[in-house]
């Protein structure tokens, strides 16, 4: 089995858990990409990055909320930690 496939299991398997820490990870890595795009102003592209990353954060905890199906959780977890990571490695390259 790959990597991937390893997590999603375990992920699935103590969903309780893993929840509890994917709301904690995917807000604090939203809110530091957040801050990181409004350093540099808030013109209409910095305010349509602050709304995909509130976004994919907000999808994600209420996917949780709503409790549905633990693949879409963790699918919506990932998406969430790569685009805030992007966001963030982006506004420290620029």
């Amino acid at each position: 089995m790959t990597l991937l496939a390893n997590l999603e299991k375990d992920f699935t398997k103590n969903i309780m858990g893993y929840s509890t820490m994917g709301i904690i990870i995917s807000t604090c890595l939203g809110s530091i990409a957040i801050m990181q795009t409004l350093t540099f102003g808030n013109g209409f592209l910095q305010m349509a990055i602050v709304m995909l990353c509130v976004a994919i954060c907000s999808a994600h905890n209420a996917a949780i909320l709503t409790l549905q199906n633990p693949k879409l959780i963790f699918k919506l977890l990932g998406a969430s930690v790569v685009l805030n990571t992007l966001v963030i490695i982006i506004s420290i390259i620029l």
